[in-house]
């Protein structure tokens, strides 16, 4: 028999506006009651400044987990916008982003806003590069690594070291993830410093570079790379620096070795490497912009990159090419490579030059380098 009681609204629902800010006890209650980080590193974790270079799939996750976690300020940058392509690993962005077309940076710091308006979210939609990196990631007191190109990370890492400033690589491509922390040399000796991005890799890969747009990528590789970078993050965040890993860790997750349900590896980075070029003689050659590709507006509406010094296989890169629906006119001979994708021709040397045809949008350029030629 049915009750004839009506439900009752208790005094403390009825006390409560849905504007009514939620407290920080409600919100992170689960993650203070884990003893690594409790009360107090909740409190650090509020006074705390983290800055993601990079939002498409793995900025998109690591920034998510970093404002989540309550992080109190976020600095995120990136020079693309969202397309429908993104939809299907890159968390923060929903279909009305893509057919918006709105700058990642921007369209992050909205859907941040919405879970959690107590945090401050600093969008900057803006190619980084040695004019800017100081104002940038000045302010923050650690840097996540979300590109897409090593140039990038290279910069990075010269700034990081010059300024002894912790920073976390991180990287994804198919289904492989891989995640290193760099603790450059202090003063205060906090902890005893590791191995940076130059001495692991002294010189950046050359000729075709896998990249999301050429290989695919598995969005679970995207996020267990994220989800690592971040804890180690959180980790020094919180005052526990002597806990963070000290190694290149990867993983192959879909063709594992026989016997193995996860391919795994890890690298030795526990210690600087003692003739490393930018922490040993710090000498800081990407910072200063000796290595950068030199870049032009060439004619009317294109852009040339000179990227030199870096042969691209032109058989390999059509292969690759090949397999995308919305590459079109695809062509080559011993001289050059072309191919269009919507409004843009792009035409690749054999030396990497490049010339993007569509646009006088030089961050839009680079990006399209990267994204279908490597870097």
């Amino acid at each position: 028999m049915a009750s004839d009681e009506s439900p009752r609204v208790t005094a403390a629902a009825s006390d409560t506006s849905p504007t009514d800010p939620i407290s920080d006890t409600e919100r992170y209650s689960r993650q203070i009651l884990f003893p690594g980080i409790g009360a107090a590193g909740q409190q650090s974790l509020a006074r705390s400044h983290a800055a993601i270079v990079g939002c498409g799939a793995m900025g998109a996750a690591s920034a998510s987990l970093l404002a989540r976690a309550g992080v109190g300020t976020i600095t995120i940058i990136d020079r693309d916008f969202v397309e429908p392509s993104n939809l299907q690993r890159q968390v923060l962005f929903d279909e009305d982003d893509a057919r918006q077309s709105l700058p990642k940076a921007e369209a992050a710091r909205r859907h941040i806003s919405r879970f959690n308006s107590a945090i401050a979210i600093r969008a900057h939609v803006s190619d980084l590069v040695p004019g800017n990196i100081a104002e940038l990631l000045g302010p923050a007191d650690i840097i996540l690594d979300a590109t897409d190109n090593f140039e990038t990370r290279y910069l990075v890492n010269d700034y990081a070291v010059s300024e002894s400033k912790p920073w976390i690589y991180a990287a994804a491509i198919s289904a492989y993830a891989a995640t290193m922390n760099i603790l450059p040399a202090t003063s205060d000796a906090a902890y005893s410093p590791t191995a940076c991005l130059a001495c692991i890799f002294p010189k950046p890969p050359t000729g075709n570079v896998e990249t999301c747009d050429t290989a695919g990528i598995l969005s679970t590789a995207v996020n267990l790379a994220a989800s690592i970078q971040v804890t180690e993050a959180l980790k020094y965040l919180t005052g526990h620096a002597d806990l963070m890993r000290r190694t290149l860790l990867s993983f192959e997750l879909w063709n594992p070795s026989a016997g193995a349900r996860i391919d795994q590896a890890e690298i030795s980075a526990s210690s600087p490497r003692p003739d490393c070029e930018v922490c040993a003689q710090r000498i800081f050659t990407h910072l200063s912009g000796r290595n950068r590709a030199h870049i032009t507006l060439c004619g009317r509406d294109s852009v040339q990159i000179h990227e030199h010094h870096r042969p691209v296989d032109f058989a390999a890169l059509r292969a690759r090419l090949r397999t995308h629906s919305d590459i079109q006119d695809l062509r080559s001979n011993d001289l050059l490579l072309r191919f269009r994708r919507g409004p843009h021709t792009i035409t690749v040397f054999p030396d990497g030059r490049a010339i993007v045809q569509g646009t006088t949008d030089v961050m839009l350029a680079r990006s399209l380098y990267a994204r279908f030629i490597g870097a």
